[in-house]
């Protein structure tokens, strides 16, 4: 099988990171891939590691006529059985009528003009799902395939990298600086929390000078780390106590997948990826999105009840195991390609 990837993502971010862990997981199961993909570092790092083929683009609207016209040569040249587009910049830039397939991906509720030249389509959730069949009215040539929370094994962190007390308790959240993520909740929640709590805020963003600032005014900069965006994942996720993600908006968040991997307690806010998939109390703990009184309630409660921790533990390694592992995601992705071009072989 001869996939071709259209990525035009961020440098950073949690469905550019599912990208790039994907088409590393199809190479390992033998699948041969093209990639066209704006030249970010962390990408194409991943791509010469495994010997990936690619070719840089811009992916902007100013020179979409020619890359465009670019992408349609590297179709016709490479000879792809299907083309997959990783969310809609890079769906959009998909030529109309080549022979192949053309895949399009959703990360979230995105509308679907910049996905005209696209005949398949696939979600992250099935709600997400749900959304593209309502809005194409095409439920069989729609796929619903989870991102994995498998994550490869870091060089070992400690806390004292962040200078971070060994024996207090440490919350930590891997997330974009950015206001539909919930980190000012988390930082409210910070001050009802015990002077031994410190939060490690992973991550970059538009937003990041802003909640440094809002720390300070609150008065939990002392507990509160921002070590900017890491890659090493696994390894931050060892050392904290839970785990926590506080978005206002949130598709799914692999993080939850992540953690359950991790074997940590995860705590949650009700946006439309936990409401599905988190169980309160059971796998995980749910609160209302915007109240750090009860995200600091919940947070307290992962930290110190033992019971309850185990039993989120237990309980989220099972739902991880049986719907987010590596070889079950990479598994069902493979699946779909094989069934779309099926399909698209019968409509030839």
């Amino acid at each position: 099988m001869k996939i071709l990837h259209l990525i035009a993502g961020a440098d950073k971010g949690g469905a550019e990171t599912f990208c790039r862990d994907a088409i590393k997981a199809l190479h390992e199961s033998g699948v041969e891939q093209y990639v066209l993909c704006r030249p970010h570092e962390d990408l194409i790092s991943a791509l010469n590691e495994k010997n990936i083929p690619y070719k840089s683009l811009t992916y902007s609207r100013l020179l979409k006529p020619f890359e465009t016209a670019t992408i349609r040569k590297a179709i016709k040249s490479y000879a792809p059985d299907l083309v997959h587009c990783w969310m809609s910049r890079a769906s959009s830039f998909a030529p109309a009528n080549i022979p192949q397939p053309v895949l399009g991906w959703f990360g979230g509720y995105y509308k679907l003009k910049n996905y005209k030249n696209c005949g398949y389509y696939m979600g992250v959730t099935q709600d997400i799902v749900d959304h593209i069949i309502r809005e194409t009215g095409a439920p069989e040539r729609s796929y619903m395939v989870n991102t994995f929370g498998t994550l490869e094994k870091d060089p070992a962190v400690t806390r004292a990298d962040f200078d971070i007390p060994q024996n207090g308790k440490l919350v930590l959240l891997l997330s974009r600086m950015h206001w539909k993520k919930g980190i000012d909740t988390l930082l409210q929640a910070a001050t009802l929390m015990e002077e031994s709590t410190y939060f490690l805020l992973a991550g970059d963003g538009p937003d990041l000078q802003k909640y440094k600032d809002m720390a300070k005014d609150l008065g939990v900069s002392e507990r509160v780390r921002f070590p900017g965006w890491r890659n090493d994942r696994a390894a931050l996720l060892d050392i904290c106590d839970v785990c926590v993600l506080p978005s206002r908006y949130e598709p799914f968040g692999t993080v939850i997948a992540e953690t359950w991997h991790a074997k940590k307690p995860l705590v949650a806010t009700k946006a439309a990826g936990a409401r599905q998939y988190v169980t309160h109390k059971k796998d995980g703990l749910l609160c209302e999105i915007d109240d750090y009184k009860q995200l600091a309630e919940q947070l307290q409660r992962a930290l110190t009840d033992e019971v309850l921790k185990e039993r989120l533990v237990e309980n989220g390694i099972k739902t991880y195991s049986a719907q987010f592992s590596k070889e079950v995601v990479t598994k069902a992705l493979l699946n779909a390609y094989n069934d779309i071009l099926q399909k698209h072989t019968k409509a030839a």
